[in-house]
């Protein structure tokens, strides 16, 4: 049952008990992905799943999974990671928002991503939860991915241009 609360301006808003949700409109759901890099040999490889599950079931995309309700953001993001790649204690500053509507096909999704660089640990990386592989990518040969995750790996390489310079000549090879 909800308990009606007054706002300053005598409007009325329904606010829920706990554990019970009041909403009149439909609201979107909301993921945090996993932009991270690694450089092998000297050269920017991008981390990438390969997706066990449906939507996008076989196709590469960015580690990541919805927000728990009782989640921060960065929480969910370094969740997602560890969970499917193995990688924890990675250091991730948010990237960016994405929330074109279409983008995934389970319905509204607003996905908050995340960018780090891997400077140790890159090579225990290992598939769980609901990847079936992972692997490094050098970003001048990525594979397609899953919902607009090409258009995020764009955003995150050029992050990773401004972070490290263009002295290392960086650019997705699309």
């Amino acid at each position: 049952m909800a308990v009606e609360c007054r706002r300053r301006r005598k409007e009325s808003m329904q606010v829920a008990e706990q554990g019970k949700y009041v909403y009149d409109w439909p609201r979107p759901m909301v993921t945090a992905d996993a932009a991270v890099f690694a450089f092998l040999d000297g050269r920017p490889n991008l981390l990438l799943i390969r997706r066990k599950i449906d939507p996008y079931k076989g196709c590469w995309a960015l580690p990541g999974g919805f927000v728990e309700t009782d989640e921060d953001l960065p929480d969910a993001a370094a969740r997602e990671l560890g969970e499917e790649t193995g990688l924890k204690g990675i250091s991730l500053e948010q990237l960016g928002a994405f929330g074109r509507p279409g983008r995934d096909p389970r319905g509204r999704t607003i996905t908050v991503v995340y960018f780090g660089i891997v400077e140790e640990g890159w090579d225990r990386i290992r598939a769980a939860d609901d990847a079936e592989r992972v692997q490094w990518f050098d970003i001048k040969n990525l594979p397609q991915m899953a919902f607009d995750h090409d258009e995020i790996a764009r955003c995150a390489i050029e992050r990773l241009n401004r972070q490290s310079g263009p002295r290392l000549g960086l650019s997705p090879a699309r």
